[in-house]
């Protein structure tokens, strides 16, 4: 399969049929950019507009025949007002220090990544991740990437995987202590990229997919408006 992109076509490679991460009992398949296409923030921003996602150096897209499930989520910051339950978490935490970091290994981010992994993924093939896979999943040579830390009396509480694009910025993912989780710390991390996306005069943070039926998926539902990508078109969801 290939999608235009001038001056070269770029190749797109499916996974054999595979367990899916989300949903048990559903076989799951995976579109990946080729590899070895020159990839930058202009590249990344046309795959994100199409509901592509990053992982490590690949970007893909879920491409399941039979399941529709994995849906892309944006928000338009301009247009975005929390919730109550997000302002919330705003006064919880605004004893936190925001400090952006290089896109490189951090043996203290990779702990609470590991601890973050072993509460909250238990058993779900997750845990105990290696350093090496830390650094295959979360970082990349490409991307425009930053490690945003989170921390309390300089403690590190959180730090959230953002991507910056041509159009908003990407949030890839976000791991916190455990011990902190009443506080939504993952809550505030999005609505910090969202105000960071605003002031950068950016128009977008992507979200990722959001399924439905996936508890674990839930929360971005709970940050309106946004808008959705369905069948090759992103559409609008209101409050």
């Amino acid at each position: 399969m290939t999608v235009p992109m001038e001056p070269a076509k770029l190749l797109l490679f499916a996974t054999p049929s595979h367990d899916c991460s989300y949903l048990p009992g559903n076989a799951a398949t995976t579109l990946f950019v080729d590899p070895e296409f020159p990839k930058d923030s202009g590249v990344y921003t046309l795959l994100s507009r199409n509901g592509f996602r990053r992982s490590g150096e690949h970007v893909y897209r879920p491409n399941c025949q039979d399941c529709s499930a994995c849906v892309p989520v944006r928000l338009p910051v301009k247009m975005f007002s929390p919730r109550r339950s997000q302002r919330r978490a705003l006064r919880d935490n605004r004893d936190l220090r925001v400090l952006p970091r290089q896109s490189e290994f951090c043996e203290e981010h990779f702990l609470l990544y590991s601890r973050y992994l072993g509460a909250r993924h238990a058993h779900g093939g997750m845990d105990n991740p290696t350093r090496k896979q830390y650094r295959e999943f979360l970082l990349s040579s490409w991307a425009d990437t930053t490690l945003v830390e989170f921390r309390l009396a300089g403690h590190l509480l959180a730090v959230a995987v953002t991507d910056r694009l041509t159009d908003g910025l990407s949030a890839v993912y976000t791991f916190f202590d455990p011990d902190f989780s009443r506080r939504g710390i993952g809550t505030f991390s999005i609505l910090w990229q969202i105000e960071e996306a605003r002031q950068l005069g950016l128009q977008w943070l992507y979200l990722g997919y959001w399924i439905a039926d996936s508890p674990k998926m839930l929360y971005k539902q709970e940050f309106r408006p946004q808008e959705r990508f369905i069948d090759g078109r992103w559409h609008g969801v209101e409050r």
